[in-house]
């Protein structure tokens, strides 16, 4: 599956592919408090988003849902996206992970093909017709949730890791214009450049004229790296 971020134009489609998504659109419209309904029950039993309650499960596959009949409808992302940056930082605080995201859309991909066999049983050529309509378009849609949920879930990550860093490493004043940086661990060029910045930060607001910084904790230090620290201050 390729995997793309950028919102773009939607493909040409020829008048006939054009009303077949057109005919697709008003069938998921018109069942729309069905297909929304079954979606949920299909999330329930496989136990996915287990973290959210019924009522909050439902209200997010109603928003999904519409979300995702406008793509279908119009060709373009750009909503979807950002309702799948909102929706994601929502629920990855409260522990949902990215195998359940997918496997939602993909329980919405398969009660939306159902419902297109039920409806077209009789006319296997049309039910082909729109199949190769809506799989590429069910395809781009698929991707784009993913791709919005891995990528707030990064966000996140290096969020909470550059706390952490911070908190490990604080920027301790003795006393008036004095400051003192303990440092313990490992130091890496990218920490290192962490506590560069922090370092300065603490400098200005404190109108530091003498800095002391505390190695004894580090094990190893590459001189590159100490020269980088000195050269700070």
């Amino acid at each position: 599956m390729s995997v793309s971020t950028r919102p773009s134009e939607a493909p040409v489609l020829s008048e006939s592919s054009a009303g077949l998504l057109r005919e697709l659109v008003a069938h998921l419209r018109q069942n729309r408090t069905q297909l929304r309904e079954e979606w949920a029950r299909r999330i329930t039993r496989a136990e996915l988003l287990t973290a959210m309650t019924e009522e909050e499960i439902f209200a997010e596959a109603t928003a999904v849902y519409d979300n995702y009949v406008e793509a279908l409808e119009t060709g373009t992302f750009e909503a979807l996206q950002a309702y799948s940056r909102r929706l994601s930082e929502r629920i990855i605080p409260r522990g949902v992970e990215t195998d359940e995201v997918v496997g939602i859309v993909l329980l919405l991909r398969d009660v939306l093909a159902r419902s297109l066999f039920t409806k077209y049983q009789d006319n296997v050529e049309k039910l082909n017709r729109i199949l190769d309509s809506y799989e590429p378009a069910a395809n781009r849609i698929a991707n784009t949730v993913a791709v919005g949920f891995v990528e707030e879930r990064e966000r996140i990550i290096r969020q909470q890791q550059e706390a952490i860093r911070e908190l490990s490493t604080p920027v301790l004043q003795v006393r008036e214009r004095l400051l003192i940086l303990p440092i313990i661990g490992v130091i890496d060029p990218q920490r290192a450049r962490q506590l560069t910045e922090q370092l300065l930060r603490a400098i200005r607001a404190n109108r530091a004229k003498v800095v002391v910084i505390d190695v004894t904790g580090v094990a190893a230090m590459d001189s590159g790296v100490a020269n980088h620290l000195v050269q700070t201050v």
